[in-house]
Formats: structure tokens, sequence, C-alpha cells
């Protein structure tokens, strides 16, 4: 295969959910998109979660977080806007106890704290999960501190036209989140998907800061408590998805890693599993005992040689399915930097590659849908993949 994308090994059709394309009536039926499953349990258009979204759905990922900041309500609306099915929050918690949207809890890279000489004494290296970081963060700003700062492009590397964006939005409370999302409803007249991952639970169970039971707060206060909520709730932690299953109806996701890779609060309890042995059949079934769906890294679905191209598609999504598991798989982006080999475009990281060629190979695998920093890409590929159908 040429480094370019222009052969690409397509890998063979592997339960993929019949869909068809709605046209209009996807208006009278409240969806957001042009297309829903036929009905398969355990998948979209079922009775698993989200069954009143197209499939395979289009998330996006922190929002439209390919053009705009990421985790902003500008984020949010522009994905909004363009036609996502669901928008992704991260959360993590101030440290008077508020939740807000941060992809990390330091938030050197996503603010202009830096620039906040009144903050420099907060610069702090903390070891979050066994790693070391150096920054800012969260948990040593009350609410009303973080409301000055200003949100910026994470990686202005690739994305130097973010920076536009630059100290345009202040950082989000998650409350904030849901009462723009009910004015959206209000608005457009059906409900907007939210996608929610806690962040670090143990580690932040561990200096008294618990998301579990203030994020189910918020949900039963704004009515997203239900088995049939327009929401998602997830974590890289089994036992953060565990807590919450027993808090509120919501859809569960278990969030999966690289399959060399142990959840923190396995390594915290002395579990030796790893994500490996998490996407067998036995440990999805584990999985399907309290949650109705995971999200995997792209490499568990296809993996990619040492060069960075894809290799033959694994039997996960077969697998997730059998076990009446939904399957999100995360992250599609635009820009070479992080396409596969098979799909990159010149040498320039931030140029873009062969993203339309990349989404067809990934839904051909039959996954239920995929995060994408741009959701408008992701949307017309379902187009062109369902009009193949």
């Amino acid at each position: 295969m040429s480094d370019g994308g222009t052969e690409r090994r397509k890998p063979a059709r592997r339960a993929v959910l019949g869909a068809a394309a709605l046209g209009g009536a996807a208006a009278a039926a409240g969806l957001p998109g042009t297309a829903r499953a036929a009905g398969r349990p355990g998948g979209h258009g079922g009775r698993g979660p989200g069954r009143r979204l197209p499939n395979p759905a289009v998330i996006a990922h922190r929002g439209a977080s390919g053009y705009r900041p990421e985790h902003t309500l500008g984020a949010y609306q522009f994905a909004l806007d363009m036609g996502a099915d669901v928008i992704e929050q991260d959360l993590v918690p101030t440290r008077d106890g508020h939740l807000v949207c941060r992809h990390e809890n330091e938030i050197g890279g996503t603010t202009d704290v830096a620039d906040h000489p009144e903050f420099a004494g907060r610069r702090t290296t903390r070891t979050v999960d066994g790693r070391q970081i150096t920054g800012w963060f969260t948990e040593d700003f009350t609410l009303a501190e973080l409301k000055t700062l200003r949100a910026t492009e994470r990686i202005a590397d690739v994305r130097q036209r973010n920076t536009l964006y630059d100290g345009r939005w202040e950082v989000p409370t998650f409350e904030e989140v849901l009462r723009w999302a009910e004015r959206q409803r209000r608005g457009a007249g059906r409900p907007v998907w939210l996608h929610v991952e806690t962040k670090h639970p143990t580690y932040f169970r561990s200096i008294g800061l618990e998301l579990e039971k203030p994020l189910a707060r918020l949900l039963r206060r704004h009515g997203r408590d239900r088995r049939n909520s327009p929401v998602f709730l997830q974590s890289f932690e089994p036992t953060s998805v565990e807590r919450l299953a027993g808090l509120v109806d919501s859809p569960v996701v278990v969030l999966l890693g690289g399959a060399s890779s142990r959840p923190w609060d396995f390594v915290e309890a002395g579990d030796p599993r790893t994500v490996a042995d998490l996407v067998t059949p036995e440990g999805l079934a584990w999985i399907a005992g309290f949650a109705q769906g995971i999200g995997p890294t792209l490499d568990l679905v296809i993996p990619k040689d040492s060069a960075g191209r894809l290799l033959e598609p694994t039997t996960l999504v077969r697998d997730a399915h059998d076990a009446g598991l939904v399957l999100h798989p995360y992250t599609m982006r635009n820009e070479n930097a992080f396409l596969p080999r098979d799909f990159r475009t010149g040498d320039d990281p931030a140029q873009y590659g062969d993203a339309f060629g990349a989404f067809q190979v990934y839904f051909e695998t039959g996954i239920d849908g995929v995060f994408t920093d741009n959701p408008d890409t992701g949307l017309l590929a379902r187009d062109d993949f369902l009009s193949k159908g």
C-alpha cells in the first residue's frame, strides 16, 4: 500500500447492521441524521441503548474539536449545527466540587491559565494514574476562579487555524451544557444526545472529589437518569461505570484503551486483567453484566502494523454484538497525523489525508458509531457508506 492512500486494504464486511436512508421521514421521527438501524437487538434501532439514533452514529469528539477549541460551548454548538448525532463531554471536578468539561484536569494546555499571574503559584506537579504531570489542575481552583480563564486550542501545531478562537469561550460546567442541550431541544423539537465521561475517577475519589454521585444528581435534576434518556455515560475505569449503573438507569459504556493497558482502577485493586482480557468473549460477557456498550480504541477493531498500516479486522465487533453490547470506537480525525498510514496524503502532519477512505474501512466492520473530531466528514462518509449498502 502507498503512503498517499491510493491503495488500501478493505476488510471484509462483518456484521454490518441493516440501515436505510429515511430522508424526510427522519425529521418526522425526530432523528438528527438520515439513517437508522433495522433493529438488531443490542444495537441502535433495537432494544439496546441509542435505538433512536442513526447507525452508524457520528459522535462529536469533545465537540467539533477539529474546528474549535475542544470542550467549549462553541465546539458543542458547531457540532450540533453540523448535524452530529451525539456530542461528548469529559468531566473533571473543581476544588469546590463542580463538574466542568475538560479532557484532563491539567489545564495548562487547554486554557490561558499560564497568562494569569495571580495563578502562577498554583503550578505544581501531581501524580495522576501513575504519571507525574506538571501544570495547573482543576482540583486546585474554585469554579469562580476557573471562570476567569478562557479556553485555547490544545494541538495548535496541527490545528493552527483553531487558534483564531483562543480566548473566545470559557470553561463550561456540565450543568451549563445540560441547560444548553435543553434549549436546543426546545428549539429543534428533538433531544441532544450526550456522551459523558468520568475522567480519572479513582484518583479523584482518593482526594475526596467523587465524580459519580455529583454526576448522577445532575442527571436526575435534568431528567437524563432513565434507561431511555438521550445520554451515554462512559469511563476507562469499569468500577466507575458500575457505580454509575447503580445510581441511574442511563446507558453506560466501558472505554477500552490499548490491548496491553490496564484500567487504573484495576491497577489500584491489584486486578491483573488487561484490556486484551476484557475484549475476549469472556471479558465482554463480564462487561455486559453491568454495561450496555464499549468504546474501544480503533486499533482494537482493526490493528496496525509497525509502520502504521491497517491489518485485518479483529473479531471484536462480532463478539461485542454477540454479547449484546453497542460499540462506539474512537477517534477519527482528518489530519495525516492521526490517520492510518494507508490513508495519509503527503508528509505534512497537519494536511488532510483520505479521511473518507478510512471512515469506509471502519464502517465496513459493523461498528455502531464512531467518535470523530470532524463531524461533517463523518456524516458525509456515512452517507457514502449507506448509499453503497
